[in-house]
């Protein structure tokens, strides 16, 4: 299943709502923000994104309606080791009286915890609520790009037919021309004719571009089986178009005939219009 990298969803439960984005990116990269009283649970949360998704850049943002329920904790040695520890100074500098709750409160920071506590049940709920919402419009938006580039993909394959079938006259043709001139550059001169279409065979076999289109129909035929097959296809589709694009700027270079460079025109046009989405899927 094919999907893009860009996508939105939301979630609530009990007093959580929670969003999720997500945006292009060449690797894996979550940012989680959680109010400091939910810190412990970040990097679960961080850990199911990267079970759920392969690539893209992730904000999430959780958001509490409520207060939750607050619990004290408190260190009871911490707190007698404290007042000891005053009891003794007091006597050393001979200072009268008892060590009261207000001098120990004065230390409360090293007894004493304040903890906020929520239901996870209810905030892991929200979550995945707001990651199937993602999932889904990454999903959507994945099968709309796959089907433009396989739009692509076909009129690719087409050209390349087209420029298949001109093959064998452009070649003729080719042929004709170079043993012509030829012929008009060794006029009235003793020549070889076996070694005149020698040559002429040899420079018209470096115009051939009958393994340049037989690749391209190979790398097309590969991107048809990485969109059908999924779901990390975005590198392998952008490593296929590179080299489709080198097969074709070959063929470029190889021929003059003008009716198969304006195919090659609109072949690179379509390439680069392939690269340009699939660079938005995962």
């Amino acid at each position: 299943m094919v999907q893009s990298m860009t996508g939105f969803g939301a979630g609530e439960a009990g007093v959580f709502r929670i969003e999720v984005r997500s945006l292009n990116h060449r690797y894996m990269d979550a940012n989680v923000r959680v109010p400091p009283t939910l810190g412990r649970v970040e990097m679960e949360l961080r850990d199911r994104l990267k079970k759920k998704f392969q690539r893209g850049k992730f904000d999430v943002y959780v958001n509490i309606a409520g207060s939750g329920e607050m619990h004290v904790r408190l260190d009871r040695d911490a707190a007698r080791e404290i007042k000891e520890s005053l009891s003794d100074l007091a006597k050393e500098l001979d200072m009268p009286g008892e060590i009261g709750m207000d001098a120990l409160l004065r230390w409360k920071d090293s007894f004493m915890r304040e903890e906020v506590t929520f239901e996870e049940s209810d905030l892991l709920r929200a979550f995945e609520t707001a990651v199937e919402g993602l999932f889904e419009m990454r999903r959507r938006e994945g099968d709309t790009l796959a089907g433009e580039i396989r739009s692509i993909a076909e009129s690719i394959a087409a050209r390349n037919d087209d420029i298949n079938n001109m093959c064998p006259a452009i070649m003729g043709e080719c042929r004709k021309k170079y043993t012509e001139r030829l012929n008009d550059l060794l006029r009235d001169r003793e020549i070889d004719e076996g070694r005149i279409l020698q040559e002429a065979a040899q420079i018209v076999e470096k115009s051939d571009i009958t393994e340049e289109l037989a690749r391209i129909r190979s790398h097309v035929d590969q991107m048809m089986d990485i969109l059908a097959n999924g779901p990390a296809v975005g590198r392998k589709l952008d490593f296929l178009l590179q080299e489709l694009n080198r097969e074709v700027n070959t063929i470029a270079s190889k021929t003059g005939d003008k009716a198969v460079l304006a195919h090659v025109i609109d072949m690179k046009a379509e390439i680069e219009r392939a690269r340009e989405q699939a660079q938005n899927l995962q």
